[in-house]
């Protein structure tokens, strides 16, 4: 029988360890933290579920008047604020933490059901290919025992880890970083957010919506630089209505503890004060002490590990998957990474990764869901395409929602008028960008879009809507 040893068990391990056991194999998965990795414990999970909480919050708060529901309140007219309802951070992180662990056990029951072995420890490769091919990983466990595996194939799936800065350091109470934040009980009256990456703005936007006061320090021209631009600067444009600081152009330099207070001192001198500071400058790659380039793994100058597109590493039998090769950080191309490894490696059918067919989504509110080709892409001459956008304030759903906020944009090829990209800003466009997606991965043109039936009325009317208008400025040689 085959032997599989997977380092790592979150979505890029997982996932390896349920096709390799389907496939026949004798795999054995090695993690020290629990299955799901941080993408269910600290991450992926854990964000949304207080992002959603986030989102109910947000919702209420910018439509109950205007959909004509009413509060009943008796606190006296002159000492209500503008908010109306409230949150209980404590109850919140409880039932984050309580679902990130059900989640993990529940994946923790699906691989050992397939016949998995699952074992508890760190995992590091073992010295060159033996002889006979195969590698030896040794396991060592907390109590700091040891034991050694023989493999055919080993899958690296470590991770990563937040970034620190050497001036501004966690401290878990006051300083934080994203696996941290779930240990508050209160609210953050001051929360200064450092970072305007996909991190940075989903947290600033939710405890915004919670009820913090937020600042959110940019290095960038904007928040979200490596969005749609037209998507990032609706964004940039809903935080700065509903009052947060958005601070472009500042790059903090240190961050330090004043008491029950936090400083964060920029980089052109100046000092923000606030009661919290979260840290959402970046991720490591969980690949030091592994014995990896000893083994002739080739890493990159960041650490991450050099991969192909069937996720083999330099080294022969050695595959990796997940943000530890730094391909492009999502659950759901780790999870693809690591499939794809087993497939390879079992000799069953496999397709290449194909990261112009990868959909992510910023779980802000709005969300912005992206797919394909994109405008930067457009923008460089990477590829030829016309665009529509259309906004969300012309469909009639959103009109009755309260939705003002949002876009459908659409990317084709001139003349096949194949579709090549997209992106949704809206609420939920993670659900919106699906029919893109389908399109893109399947070279539809937007004229099969646009003849396929719609519900009336529907969001996703909208993406029905740019293909017409696509489809017909291919037809009439419009741009």
């Amino acid at each position: 029988m085959t032997r599989i040893v997977i380092i790592g068990g979150g979505p890029g391990g997982y996932e390896a360890a349920l096709v390799g056991a389907q496939l026949g194999a004798e795999v054995t998965v090695v993690d020290c933290d629990g299955l799901g990795g941080a993408s269910v414990l600290t991450d992926c999970v854990p964000s949304k579920t207080l992002i959603a909480t986030a989102e109910v919050m947000t919702t209420f708060d910018s439509s109950y008047e205007e959909l004509g529901i009413i509060v009943a309140d008796d606190t006296p007219h002159i000492e209500q604020s503008a908010r109306v309802v409230g949150v209980d951070l404590g109850k919140v992180n409880r039932r984050v933490k309580r679902l990130a662990l059900a989640q993990s056990h529940d994946i923790t029951a699906s691989v050992t059901r397939a016949g998995a072995r699952v074992l508890r420890g760190r995992g590091r490769l073992s010295g060159r290919q033996a002889v006979d091919g195969s590698r030896q990983v040794i396991v060592t466990a907390a109590d700091g025992t040891e034991e050694t595996l023989t493999a055919d194939a080993v899958l690296i799936a470590t991770g990563g880890h937040p970034r620190e800065l050497a001036d501004a350091q966690p401290d878990g109470e006051r300083i934080l970083n994203w696996t941290q934040v779930y240990d508050l009980k209160e609210l953050p009256e001051e929360l200064i957010v450092v970072g305007s990456g996909v991190t940075g703005a989903e947290f600033a936007g939710a405890y915004q919506a919670l009820g913090s006061r937020v600042t959110l320090v940019s290095s960038r021209d904007r928040v979200l630089p490596g969005e749609d631009p037209d998507a990032a600067a609706v964004l940039e444009d809903v935080f700065r209505r509903r009052g947060m600081n958005v601070m472009a152009r500042s790059r903090a330099e240190s961050a330090k503890r004043v008491g029950d207070r936090v400083e964060v001192t920029l980089s052109d001198g100046r000092v923000i004060s606030g009661t919290h500071c979260l840290m959402a400058v970046g991720a490591i790659p969980n690949s030091a002490g592994m014995g990896l380039e000893e083994a002739g793994v080739r890493l990159k100058d960041s650490g991450h590990i050099w991969t192909d597109k069937v996720s083999r590493t330099s080294a022969p039998g050695v595959y990796a998957a997940g943000d530890v090769t730094g391909v492009f950080a999502l659950a759901s191309v780790a999870a693809m990474q690591g499939r794809i490894a087993m497939y390879h490696f079992l000799g069953d059918a496999v397709a290449p990764l194909n990261l112009k067919t990868v959909s992510s989504n910023v779980f802000t509110d709005p969300e912005i869901a992206t797919v394909g080709y994109t405008q930067a892409d457009v923008d460089a001459g990477k590829i030829d395409a016309r665009v529509v956008k259309l906004p969300l304030l012309r469909n009639p759903r959103a009109k009755m929602q309260g939705i003002r906020d949002g876009f459908v944009k659409i990317f084709c090829r001139p003349g096949t008028g194949i579709v090549v990209g997209g992106c949704v800003v809206a609420p939920r466009a993670s659900e919106l960008i699906h029919p893109i997606s389908i399109a893109v991965d399947n070279n539809l043109t937007v004229e099969q879009i646009a003849n396929a039936f719609t519900v009336y009325p529907s969001l996703s009317g909208s993406i029905a809507e740019v293909a017409r208008q696509l489809h017909t400025r291919k037809t009439s040689g419009e741009g």
